[in-house]
This record gives structure tokens, C-alpha cells and sequence, in this order.
């Protein structure tokens, strides 16, 4: 009887540490972008992460815009985003810390082949936006992200209030979804070349890259930590491990070799 009690108790034992063990993990949350998550780039790097450190990443992918409100308001842990301007004066606020540059791609126009608005080999995405919105139609995110940031500040730049025109379509969607909606509606939308790249086979798209190569279409990204200090519940020291990992070595040439199925790398790693 004894033996027999030995042995449940020794039974319970184990099952009460292997809960306590999985109830241990260690996770954080990381507020980040549409992008991130439909170029594949967090389903290739992550598990590198977690292997090496034993820290799961939670990634919630929304607009940037959104994604640094959810950071401010202490939902999550780190914020991988892409739009600089935001994210320093986030920083300066004392929303962040630690905002590092991590990696860059670029912005591209896409459209049907047959470009009704006849703006291939353009040089200037401020004159191809004035093209399209005299002959065509343009779809927006229309979320508050970093593309739809860039593309609103190239309307502003050629003077154009975009909102309300007949041939401007907000759909307030992520990248992949309103790539969709420009293609069914054959018509043009501004994209980042990673979530191009990683879904236009996937998704059956119709569209062609109809300009790219302004300087002005360049699309850093930035990682940076909650601060402690405004949200003392964050999970601070983790969160820094993601970011030092990012920014390393290790993390880099981990970005660096993530392509698609031709060989081309989705971001090009820029941490100094």
C-alpha cells in the first residue's frame, strides 16, 4: 500500500512541475506590421528566436499607426514598425525606448499590365500619382500604416487631397487584402516590395510593378521597446533580448537570408 502511495504521489509530482514548466514559458507581445507578417519574414526568424533564447514572440500585425497606439498603451511589449517619423517621436514622448533600425525594403506602385494610366518607366512616384488620379483609380489601406503614411505624404507633396475623389477607394485593410481589392478592381495601389514579392503568386494577382526606384519609395524598419517606466507590467528585460537579437549578428544575417521562392531577399538588414 505503501509503494503504491509512493508512486501516485511521485506521479503528481511530475505532472504539477511539467504544468508549472509550461505555465513558466516566457512570452511577449510584439505589436508590428502587416507586412512582417505577410511577407512570412516572422514565421522564418521566430523560431530561430525562441530556440536560442527560449522566449516566444506574440505577434499582433495591424497598420504601424495602430501597432505603436497598442505599444503607448502598454498591450504589448515591443513595437516592429515602419514608419521612422512616428516611432522617434515616440520615442521622444517616452512611449519607447531603445528604438534601433533593423532592416529596409521599398515601396513600389503596382497595376494591371496594360498601365491605363501609362506610367512605366516614370521615374517619379510623385508624377505617377498625379497620372493616376487624373486617368484612373487609386486603392488606399486607408489605415493609418506606414505605406498608407508614405503615400498620403506624396499627395501632400503634389498637393492633392486625395479624400472624398471619386477615383480614391479607402478600404482600410492590410497589404495582401487591398493588393486584392486593387487587383480585382484592376487598378493601382502603393505596396511594399516583401509583401509583393511574397503573395503575388500565392494570391493569383494580374498586376505588374509599374514603378519603383524613387528614393522616396525607400521603407526602413524600426524595432523599439515599451518603456517600464510609463507600463510597469511589460515584460522589459525580454522584450530588450528581442531587440538585441534583432539587431545582432545572428538576427541580421537571419533577415538576410530570408527570399522568396526566385532567391530575393525581402529586406535588406541595415542595424548599426
Amino acid at each position: 500500500m505503501g509503494e503504491r502511495v509512493r508512486l501516485l504521489v511521485s506521479a503528481f509530482c511530475a505532472v504539477f512541475f511539467m504544468v508549472a514548466g509550461v505555465s513558466a514559458e516566457t512570452a511577449i507581445i510584439c505589436s508590428s506590421t502587416t507586412s512582417t507578417e505577410n511577407s512570412g519574414l516572422f514565421g522564418y526568424i521566430l523560431p530561430m528566436f525562441e530556440k536560442k533564447t527560449g522566449i516566444k514572440v506574440k505577434v499582433v500585425a495591424r497598420g504601424t499607426g495602430a501597432a505603436i497606439e497598442m505599444g503607448k498603451r502598454g498591450d504589448a511589449d515591443v513595437a516592429f514598425v515602419h514608419a521612422k517619423e512616428q516611432e522617434l517621436k515616440a520615442v521622444e514622448e517616452g512611449y519607447f525606448v531603445n528604438r534601433h533600425d533593423v532592416m529596409y525594403n521599398d515601396f513600389v506602385i503596382i497595376g494591371p499590365s496594360d498601365d491605363p494610366a501609362k506610367i512605366k518607366g516614370m521615374k517619379s512616384a510623385a508624377e505617377a500619382f498625379k497620372k493616376i488620379s487624373a486617368s484612373s483609380q487609386f486603392v488606399s489601406r486607408g489605415d493609418n500604416s506606414g505605406t498608407n503614411t508614405k503615400e498620403l505624404a506624396i499627395w501632400k507633396k503634389i498637393g492633392t487631397e486625395p479624400k472624398g475623389q471619386k477615383w480614391y477607394l479607402e478600404v482600410g485593410q492590410g497589404m495582401e487584402k487591398t493588393q486584392r481589392i486593387a487587383n480585382e478592381k484592376r487598378t493601382y495601389t502603393l505596396t511594399d516590395r516583401g509583401t509583393w514579392l511574397a503573395t503575388k503568386d500565392k494570391d493569383k494577382l494580374e498586376m505588374v510593378i509599374v514603378l519603383e526606384g524613387d528614393p522616396v519609395l525607400f521603407n526602413q524598419y524600426g524595432v523599439m521597446a515599451v518603456n517600464p517606466e510609463k507600463h510597469k507590467h511589460v515584460k522589459y528585460k525580454e522584450a530588450m533580448e528581442f531587440v538585441n537579437w534583432l539587431i545582432s549578428q545572428e538576427g541580421q544575417q537571419a533577415i538576410g537570408s530570408f527570399k522568396d521562392k526566385n532567391g530575393n531577399p525581402l529586406f535588406i538588414p541595415n542595424a548599426r
